[in-house]
């Protein structure tokens, strides 16, 4: 009998100390700082399971998104993200990994339609409104194995890109690196979860800023993609002539990894079309040491050098040059477009898509939604006070804007800059251009009167070239982070991803927040 006890004493430890060195391993395993790369090889050797990696993650936004810290950056969390885990881990027993994003927890700003959550755009007007469908880039990432964890706040409609309040969620969304600092918008609420740890990767839009800046004030990689290279389908829009969607992360590598799944064209919007024949194989391919070696970087003193500019951010910049240099770059200081302000000046009258824009879109896209049109909205007076002004402004908007001459002229002035930048930059055989994201640290919650030091409208959202920023350091006692930002030729990701990954492994600037 006692030989019998023994051996089943030894036969359920065989059974329980697995079970124990699981139970264990979400406790020893760094969510806050997790990779794509480190979470796959914690599922490979069998020290995490996704139901770890999700509950764990669940865990740390209850313990500092509303309390703690009270970073303020979720709107809601998504019911079935362990249901979604517990399926992810049988298919892992039965077969591997999924997808290149297998059980990756992902923040989704709440502007991108996703199947059973309330998507918002930051507005009470559309509370309690769920798609029929996901987003084509939500589909995607969901595809590759992604768990959309939550949505996350944002500028209400995404108007603004120096703070993240909206109406959707009470009170202003805080910098995990200094919580009396902004976040930056619109894409704040995804850019500080991400800061915080509350997910592995994010997905962000940008008009004019919107994933550059948070991602800037964050600490964060942020990549706006050209035109055309990523689908918008599915996400509400501010003005569909210069929307951007595209990920957000702690490391370049992740951003690329969610890059590579979402560059594709897409019938559901046909800016797309030529997606397919422009993008690289593998963008991943991209992530080797050395891309910066000969590199030809033009510094376009004219997207940042303003009275403005603040004392520290310029000295976190030119160490950044130096970084390039010692990293073998030919940093050609500094480049301008010369005939920029002529082209600018050729602008005759405004334009105002957003009233066409979102109408279309409740039209086609969101027909079960609350509201239909800009008008049901401001009747609805379910919006926060500080949007009220340009939703009004938008309404008197009457013509289409096919058929306003604003908008016209705005489009030729757009095909001029491109030209413009092209020709400057194959004339000094430039592979990519750099300027500080921002030439200002992030503001203070509440001030609206210092300088912002928005760099990102211009170059990028006009021509519709891509543009990446990475981490370059920190401001104020070092405790406030600063972006530097590379922008290329149209279909020059590869390009730029091979230099910011370069850049990155050089200096290594990312550290996560301590609150």
């Amino acid at each position: 009998m006692v030989r019998s006890l023994m051996a089943s004493s030894v036969a359920a430890a065989l059974v329980v100390a697995p079970l124990l060195r699981a139970q264990s391993a979400p406790r020893r395993f760094p969510v806050d700082t997790a990779s794509v790369a480190t979470v796959h090889a914690a599922f490979k050797a069998r020290r995490l399971t996704c139901r770890d990696l999700v509950s764990r993650y669940l865990a740390r936004i209850d313990a500092l998104d509303k309390q703690g810290p009270a970073i303020n950056s979720i709107v809601l969390v998504n019911p079935d993200a362990l249901a979604v885990a517990d399926s992810l881990d049988r298919r892992f027993a039965r077969s591997g990994l999924v997808g290149p994003l297998h059980c990756i927890p992902l923040i989704v700003k709440d502007n991108f339609e996703t199947v059973g959550l309330q998507t918002t755009g930051g507005s009470l007007a559309l509370e309690g409104w769920k798609p029929l469908q996901d987003a084509t880039m939500v589909r995607l990432v969901k595809e590759a194995g992604a768990v959309v964890l939550a949505k996350s706040n944002l500028a209400e409609w995404a108007f603004t890109p120096y703070e993240t309040v909206s109406s959707i969620l009470p009170g202003y969304t805080r910098n995990p690196y200094a919580l009396d600092r902004v976040t930056a918008g619109s894409s704040g609420g995804t850019a500080a979860a991400v800061a915080a740890g509350f997910a592995t990767l994010g997905l962000g839009t940008d008009t004019g800023n919107s994933i550059r800046g948070p991602s800037a004030h964050q600490a964060l990689v942020g990549i706006r993609s050209t035109m055309g290279l990523t689908s918008r389908a599915g996400v509400i829009p501010l003005n569909a002539s210069a929307d951007i969607a595209g990920p957000m992360a702690r490391s370049v590598a992740d951003a690329v990894a969610v890059f590579d799944v979402i560059a594709h064209s897409d019938a559901a919007d046909p800016v797309t079309a030529d997606a397919d024949t422009k993008r690289a194989v593998r963008y991943t391919d991209a992530l080797k040491r050395g891309a910066l070696k000969g590199a030809r970087i033009g510094v376009l003193r004219q997207a940042y050098d303003r009275p403005t500019l603040d004392g520290e951010v310029r000295a976190v910049f030119e160490r950044a040059l130096a970084d390039l240099r010692l990293a073998g770059a030919i940093v050609i200081d500094s480049v301008r477009v010369d005939s920029l302000e002529v082209i600018q000046r050729r602008q005759q009258g405004g334009c105002n898509r957003f009233k066409a824009d979102l109408e279309r879109y409740f039209a086609t896209r969101a027909p079960n939604a609350p509201v239909k049109t800009l008008d049901d909205v401001i009747r609805s007076r379910k919006f926060h006070p500080t949007v009220e002004l340009r939703l009004r402004e938008a309404a008197t908007v009457t013509e289409l804007p096919e058929q306003s001459a604003g908008c016209q002229s705005r489009e030729r002035v757009r095909a001029e800059v491109r030209t413009a930048v092209t020709a400057m930059m194959d004339a000094g055989r430039f592979d990519a251009l750099v300027y500080p994201t921002w030439s200002n640290p992030p503001r203070l919650i509440g001030d609206l009167n210092t300088p912002h030091g928005d760099n990102s409208q211009l170059f990028s959202p006009t021509t519709g070239f891509p543009a990446i920023t990475v981490p370059m350091g920190y401001t104020r006692g070092n405790r406030l982070p600063a972006g530097l930002q590379f922008f290329g030729r149209a279909y020059d990701e590869f390009k730029l991803i091979g230099y910011v990954y370069d850049y990155e492994q050089h200096t290594r600037h990312w550290r996560a927040p301590r609150f």
